[in-house]
């Protein structure tokens, strides 16, 4: 017999989830401007893989660098994508409180992030990000506690 989830509908997939994001028409704007993109999901690591195309004429500081707060935004756009793929697609995941490390100025170009849940408690989630250049070098990295708030009792 196979898993059903709170809603009564069968859990989606590993690749039905990264369709999901592939071929979505309704991306938020603000993922939109950082250039998100899933790469891969793993539910059962409670893991995302994605790229950002960090485009020098929004994102860069007068020095030609990815402005901190962008580096902020896309590892909180990792931690929180993580945490909607561990809840199955069914939790937003409000972030609480942030805390980031930067080691190297981010340049525009490609970049990859990965988000992934630490720990998923009761009414807490525990969420790491980090964010790497094209060389593969770590960039910045954070750590996040979020709510995870059911999308039928979201309120805006």
């Amino acid at each position: 017999m196979s898993e059903v989830t709170e809603t009564g509908q069968q859990p989606l997939s590993d690749e039905a989830i990264l369709q999901r994001f592939l071929n979505s028409r309704s991306q938020p704007s603000g993922s939109r401007t950082l250039g998100f993109r899933m790469i891969s999901v793993s539910q059962a690591l409670k893991r995302v893989e994605v790229a950002f195309d960090a485009r020098a004429d929004l994102l860069c500081n007068p020095m030609g660098q990815i402005q901190g707060g962008y580096v902020c935004a896309m590892l909180d756009e990792c931690m929180s994508v993580s945490g909607l793929v561990a809840s199955g697609m069914t939790s937003v995941m409000p972030t609480l409180e942030m805390k980031t490390s930067f080691f190297r100025p981010a340049m525009p170009g490609a970049l990859r992030g990965v988000g992934m849940v630490v720990r998923w408690g009761k009414t807490i989630a525990f969420l790491e990000g980090e964010l790497y250049d094209s060389e593969d070098r770590l960039l910045a990295k954070a750590t996040a506690t979020a709510m995870p708030t059911p999308f039928k009792s979201f309120k805006k």
